[in-house]
């Protein structure tokens, strides 16, 4: 790279010019779609969680009964559609149905959900059931306001996750996503500040669209919300039209490597019983795994708790809503500015192992300080520190679990998600594609849900989040430690094959294992 470019521009843009047609449309492109993730999230939070009798305990049961059976429905729809239809086909189909609910849950849906929402029949529920179920009827009490955060959830798995990085790996040669991939990822941290700005803005109230939205405050911001989503979707749309059209129709290599990898994708096929059979197969797919789950086990079952401080401290919407893209912008900036100058540098010089143990230290230390607070909040001498400080004990609560998330966030998106991709490279060709399709399609999944069942178990035994707290910080503590424990095998593992430049193919390694046994009892006969 150094013979290609000068120094700073391989460390800043290291793209040639003749690249800029073929490059700059697709960080448009993946940054809009990012945009919209990061402004339907924190509208979604806010929604749910301030709705009428939910709060955040709403949040693990929506992860459990909804939001997994229709990421299954959804897989299966992308299977089918990909089987009946062109890729480019399917970019519009799904785009198009998502901005379509959006549409109808700004005109129909909300504008109704006072006559739609069952609420005298979940009274009657809440009535005979215990307290711990408080979260599960608040579910189906807002049921519109459920399918929104659903369908927003989605929007990131189905359009940013599967759509667009399918499409991307399609038409990248491997040195060129080494080049393309890092700046794509900073651009969605940049796409991340611009939506937490916007939040704030939709939030102020600073126009009057009581003759669009009604006179209901939040309904004007959320109408607006949507109708940004709908736009910047449409925008999507019609770029990706124009880059088929304009650049990759025109350009016979990305066109070879669409094929290519069309036609490679294709012949992996694997179901979830498969997918659990292929990750046994290897220790070192494994600790892949095991770190992907940990992520999302521990930042899940944080969040409930941190959103759960700021749903008590901002029960209005438009607040709630507010302070979420503060949360965004500082989370974008800091991503930012790790992309940029520190995880490439510390990768290079500190190594695998120390770059990769950045992110559950982190967690670690920000969710002590976060649930030691929590625990002890009722402390005098604590009460009186935060009286000095100028906080009350929830303000600084809120302020912990903002620092917790916005640490734990910004390392995800850069050194942890850079040194997991680079866990990959010393795997064979066909055990990389197997070993992400298996990870991908079961390691986070499995994260998400298993932190939701924890928490709705314990909010079903407990009663309310707080009463659960203390629990929750066990688990989290148990969830870090091997996540670090997998993290430093893997370690060992990554240094050994590539001081050796090896290629692990797991089939391989799975077959001579199994063979192993049957020689030595051969040779002791």
């Amino acid at each position: 790279m150094t013979t290609e470019f000068s120094r700073w521009r391989a460390f800043l843009w290291p793209i040639h010019r003749r690249e800029v047609k073929k490059f700059v449309p697709l960080l448009i492109l993946y940054a809009l779609i990012c945009f919209n993730y990061s402004l339907l999230k924190a509208a979604k939070d806010a929604l749910v969680i301030t709705a009428n009798e939910a709060g955040a305990a709403v949040v693990p049961f929506i992860k459990i009964w909804v939001i997994l059976p229709m990421a299954l429905v959804v897989t299966y729809l992308f299977t089918r559609l990909f089987n009946r239809f062109s890729q480019e086909k399917v970019f519009y189909i799904m785009i198009g149905s998502f901005l379509s609910f959006f549409i109808f849950f700004a005109v129909v849906l909300y504008p109704l959900h006072d006559v739609i929402h069952p609420h005298a029949f979940c009274d009657g529920l809440q009535s005979i059931c215990p307290q711990g179920f408080g979260g599960l009827i608040a579910m189906v009490r807002n049921w519109s306001f459920t399918l929104f955060y659903v369908v927003s959830e989605l929007w990131g798995t189905a359009i940013m996750s599967v759509l667009f990085w399918a499409f991307a790996n399609e038409i990248m040669t491997v040195k060129d996503a080494k080049r393309f991939y890092g700046i794509l990822g900073v651009g969605a941290n940049i796409s991340a500040i611009f939506a937490g700005q916007i939040a704030i803005l939709v939030s102020g109230q600073l126009f009057d669209l009581s003759f669009i939205f009604g006179s209901d405050a939040w309904g004007q911001s959320l109408g607006l919300v949507t109708t940004i989503v709908v736009f910047t979707g449409l925008i999507a749309m019609a770029l990706f039209r124009w880059y088929h059209t304009s650049v990759l129709q025109k350009d016979p290599t990305m066109k070879e490597e669409q094929v290519k990898h069309h036609a490679a994708r294709k012949k992996v096929k694997m179901g979830m019983r498969k997918n659990f059979a292929y990750l046994t197969k290897s220790k070192y797919l494994l600790c892949i795994a095991v770190l992907v789950i940990g992520f999302n086990l521990a930042i899940n079952m944080v969040e409930i708790i941190w959103k759960d401080q700021i749903r008590v401290a901002y029960p209005n919407p438009n607040d709630f809503n507010a302070y979420m893209g503060k949360v965004l912008k500082a989370i974008g900036f800091l991503s930012t500015f790790i992309a940029i100058f520190i995880s490439g540098n510390m990768i290079r010089r500190m190594g695998w192992t120390f770059s990769a143990l950045i992110t559950p230290i982190a967690l670690l230390v920000t969710g002590v300080f976060f649930f030691g607070f929590l625990l002890l909040s009722d402390h005098p001498s604590l009460i009186s520190w935060s009286a000095a400080m100028g906080f009350t004990p929830l303000a600084l609560g809120v302020l912990f679990g903002t620092v917790q998330n916005v640490f734990s966030r910004g390392c995800k998106y850069t050194l942890f998600d850079a040194t997991k991709e680079i866990a990959f490279i010393p795997l064979s060709s066909e055990s990389k594609l197997k070993g992400k399709a298996a990870i991908d399609g079961v390691g986070s999944r499995l994260g998400k849900t298993g932190g939701s069942i924890i928490h709705g178990g314990l909010l079903m035994v407990f009663g309310s989040v707080s009463l659960s707290t203390p629990f929750v910080g066990v688990f989290l503590l148990l969830v870090v430690f091997g996540w670090i424990v997998a993290t430093k095998s893997l370690g060992r593992q990554f240094n050994r094959l590539t001081a050796q430049d090896e290629k692990l193919d797991i089939e391989e390694a799975a077959a001579a294992s199994a063979k192993e046994p049957t020689t030595q009892r051969t040779s002791a006969t």
